[in-house]
């Protein structure tokens, strides 16, 4: 799902949990974006999430560990990011995670070895 410079979008709705085909989905500079539904871990296809330039993101959920088959995550620029949830570490199948330009973010989890 294609949501780049989505600039007014401010929340995405709870039924974007239903969409569990869902492979990719890009909310590249979506800068108003202030947090993300609980209802996007039920996405347990998604293979790419970027986050790019969610400048106004404070917190990635918690329950990211749910997304399975997530293989990229995108964080850059992702200002306010001050941790990573330890469940990140349980992400088996990613490959690349970018942390560029997350100023606030002052250490990794254990978890991700």
């Amino acid at each position: 799902m294609e949501l780049s410079y989505c600039i007014k979008l401010k929340e995405l709705p709870t039924s974007i949990g239903k969409l569990t085909a869902l492979q990719k989905l890009n909310l590249l500079g979506c800068f108003k974006l202030k947090e993300l539904p609980t209802s996007i871990s039920q996405l347990t296809t998604l293979q790419e999430l970027n986050l790019f330039q969610c400048s106004k993101l404070k917190e990635l959920f918690t329950s990211i560990n749910q997304l399975m088959a997530l293989q990229e995550l995108k964080l850059l620029y992702y200002i306010e990011l001050k941790e990573l949830p330890t469940s990140i570490g349980e992400l088996m199948a990613l490959q690349k995670l970018d942390l560029s330009w997350c100023y606030k973010l002052k250490k990794l989890p254990t978890s991700i070895g």
